[in-house]
């Protein structure tokens, strides 16, 4: 008896039809494409803010190395390594590890010394000269 009352509920309820299965799959991957876009533009915004923040820190541990030494390193690694050439260089290396001498794409940033200034360039996302939105190349100049 129990299990013909059973039977006889699940023959009563009407189930989908492949039909309205589809047009909800197709909701589903509408929103999924439009949500994902919307993600990557964001996470492409994240990365130039990221190199920016980072290229400020870079420039902070420059300074304090100009100001220990009286002149610029020639080089970043310079800013993790002791500068044989500087007598007052540290005590503590001025960058932590060289994982902070990259950009968030993972390119080294280009680091260029002309006398009395310097510049801290970061290629953007597609790592090659000139580009546009996030392929844009960010200097230290223009922060």
């Amino acid at each position: 008896m129990k299990l013909n009352v059973f039977s006889q509920i699940i023959k009563s309820k009407k189930g989908m039809t492949l039909i309205e299965i589809m047009i909800v799959l197709a909701i589903l991957a509408g929103l999924m494409t439009v949500l994902a876009t919307q993600v990557t533009k964001q996470l492409g915004k994240a990365k130039v803010r990221e190199a920016t923040i980072a290229m400020g820190e870079l420039s902070k541990a420059i300074e304090m190395f100009y100001t220990d030494c009286g002149y610029y390193p020639k080089e970043l690694g310079n800013l993790i390594n002791e500068d044989s050439e500087c007598s007052s260089w540290g005590p503590e290396a001025y960058v932590k590890n060289d994982k902070r001498l990259k950009d968030p794409w993972n390119t080294e940033f280009i680091y260029e010394v002309t006398g009395s200034s310097y510049v801290i360039k970061s290629l953007g996302a597609d790592r090659r000269d000139g580009g546009a939105g996030n392929d844009k190349d960010i200097s230290s100049d223009e922060i």
